[in-house]
């Protein structure tokens, strides 16, 4: 019998109207273009305004395009899995709600919470799903609405998250294509690097929390960037190791949109040249778990059946991993115009 193998076989986002740029920043707090593009690369978010609008409503839009992309029925879809930090609210799920929007009536769904590395820990979920041969339509979604969360007086951390969502279908197939390893790590001790203070149950949301401005990302930029080189670089670096893939043979790193100079550092790495990156941070900011299915979107129309490509992320917990698989089909056929 065949290998059942899970693969990537369609991909859709959607990002706000709203731009953010470096320029209105720099009228909120003491900020400048030239600091931020020098020590992020970001030139302007997307963020999502209107009242009572959250995650789900970015994450549906891309799941309906998704369906109408991939010709699936939205009874047909068996799970879907929604990656986010900033669901609509503590519970229920924000999948059951994007469920219950784009008419998945038949899928079960559940959130994940691994900070920006949870698309690739829920797309290594699906992928055992799809495996086991349980189900035949998983959807993996990584969405995020980051500006609910960021201080927009604290230029640290406030000039690099915006807001968008990405969403995958998986699908079983016998042929030499799909995912075919992944390396995820996790390590708790870097929770005092980089967090939300409030709003958990250890330190419940109280007129105190909110008055301190607890609420919001509390990150050490310096460590979090330390680690955040080694893990994702090195075990990028591995998985070419791992695998024998030489740099010329790697169609495509996709790495979190977190910082640019990370990126940079990955690629050095694993001693492959600019043009074989994918890189969108400059148009989107860091959206936390949409980060990675906004990139594969937006290059979408230059990969070819059987690339070989790598994913990687860096996220709070502290979390990290890497994904090694062979692209499905030939994107140019289908990607959004």
């Amino acid at each position: 019998m065949s290998k059942i193998n899970a693969a990537i076989t369609g991909i859709s986002a959607f990002v706000p109207e709203y731009i953010l740029t470096n320029e209105e920043l720099s009228t909120m707090v003491d900020t400048n273009d030239e600091w931020i593009l020098s020590r992020t690369g970001i030139k302007k978010r997307h963020i999502l305004k209107g009242e009572g609008k959250g995650t789900s409503d970015m994450a549906t839009p891309a799941v309906l395009r998704l369906l109408e992309k991939t010709k699936t029925r939205a009874e047909d879809v068996d799970l879907l899995i929604c990656a986010t930090v900033t669901p609509d609210m503590q519970f229920p799920a924000t999948s059951n709600i994007i469920c219950d929007n784009a008419g998945l009536t038949n899928a079960f769904s559940y959130d994940m919470n691994a900070a920006c590395s949870g698309f690739l820990f829920a797309v290594q979920t699906g992928r055992a799903f799809i495996e086991s041969g349980l189900y035949k339509k998983v959807v993996v979604v990584g969405a995020d609405k980051m500006s609910s969360i960021v201080d927009y007086t604290d230029r640290t951390t406030c000039v690099i998250f915006g807001d968008g969502a990405g969403a995958i279908m998986m699908e079983p197939t016998t042929e030499d294509v799909g995912i075919i390893d992944a390396d995820l790590a996790s390590d708790g001790s870097g929770k005092v690097h980089l967090h939300q203070k409030a709003g958990g149950s250890v330190k419940p949301a109280s007129h105190e929390t909110v008055d301190a401005r607890e609420h919001y990302i509390y990150q050490e930029g310096q460590a979090v960037f330390k680690f955040a080189v080694s893990r994702m670089a090195d075990v990028s670096a591995d998985m070419m190791t791992k695998h024998q893939i030489k740099p010329e043979e790697l169609a495509w790193l996709v790495p979190h949109q977190a910082n640019l100079r990370i990126i940079d550092a990955t690629a050095r790495r694993m001693k492959i040249n600019p043009e074989q990156v994918m890189i969108n941070i400059q148009e989107y900011g860091n959206t936390t778990n949409g980060t990675i299915p906004l990139c594969i979107h937006d290059y979408e129309k230059h990969l070819k059946k059987g690339d070989k490509i790598i994913l990687a992320a860096f996220g709070g917990g502290f979390t990290w991993g890497a994904i090694y698989l062979k692209w499905a089909y030939d994107g140019a056929a289908v990607a959004d115009q």
